[in-house]
């Protein structure tokens, strides 16, 4: 019988527009490493852990929904190791993960948070924001038209209520930002970083942008996944004309779908050397 078991929690289907297949390839081949390392994973659906919950006390997972964070939250309260933490999986939720940025001075787009309710116009056109984007502030994303870029005041608030009569209740509005678009992906503590550069949704596998530095990148991102507590990561962040770098999405546990096999190694690195620090502390 294996020593270390782990419940493997895989991601509800609503949290991965456009990303069902993705989502599912990557944590399939982390529970594969893990099993080859010797671990028993047995791997659940969100519901079947919202309603029964699981009985090992190692848990990784790519949850995002609400009762399900409040579960692992719950569960890590009581001393269980839970990869990704509930508490960081929260803080990536929109408009707690923009408050934590501003106020921890991570590089971020101007932004307004607001009510779906309120007149906006006015606002934005306070602040000379013409182009932004507006995102659903109180969940994860769950469809692509929780993420919509709008080119004037007027159209901002049209999409605004759009969202209020979607159910919609907070918003948050970054001013968007021209520059080259670079996604990444991370593990924090670990050597593994693995970043790209997109320009009109075409992925250029490592093209080097003019003034780039990608210890620069890693260092970033490296402190925002610390800020937010989220061990395993992914997102985007502008490098603009002048060579400064803005993060302006952050997730936690993404597709990795253009680097998978080896971001898969390297995350099931990481669970057994966290299960290791775990273990050592239980015994302490």
């Amino acid at each position: 019988m294996a020593e270390i078991k782990i419940a493997g929690i895989m991601r509800a289907a609503a949290f991965s527009p456009n990303h069902i297949g993705n989502d599912s390839s990557i944590f399939n081949i982390v529970a594969d490493q893990l099993r080859k390392r010797g671990c028993e994973v047995n791997v659940y659906s969100e519901d079947q852990f919202i309603n029964n919950g699981v009985n090992e006390k190692i848990i990784v997972n790519m949850c995002r929904e609400k009762r399900s964070i409040e579960r692992l939250q719950h569960l890590e309260d009581m001393g269980m190791l839970v990869i990704n933490s509930g508490y960081g999986i929260e803080n990536c939720i929109r408009e707690r993960m923009a408050r934590i940025f501003i106020g921890s001075s991570i590089p971020y787009p101007e932004t307004i948070i607001t009510d779906t309710d309120e007149a906006i116009r006015e606002r934005l056109t306070k602040a000379d924001i013409t182009r932004c984007w507006i995102k659903r502030g109180d969940s994860h994303t769950m469809h692509n038209e929780d993420v919509t870029l709008v080119r004037h005041p007027e159209e901002a608030q049209e999409i605004l209520q759009e969202y209020f009569l979607r159910g919609i209740k907070r918003a948050v509005i970054n001013r968007d930002i021209e520059g080259e678009m670079i996604k990444f992906y991370g593990i924090l503590g670990t050597p593994f970083f693995y970043w790209l550069t997109t320009r009109s949704s075409s992925a250029i596998a490592r093209k080097q942008p003019a003034t780039f530095d990608e210890s620069r990148l890693k260092t970033l991102c490296s402190a925002a996944a610390e800020i937010l507590d989220v061990k395993i990561y992914g997102g985007d962040c502008v490098l603009t004309p002048d060579g400064k770098m803005r993060i302006i999405d952050f997730d936690d546990w993404p597709s990795f779908a253009p680097c998978r096999q080896e971001a898969a190694t390297n995350i099931a690195k990481f669970v057994m050397s966290s299960v290791k620090a775990w273990n050592s502390n239980s015994r302490r």
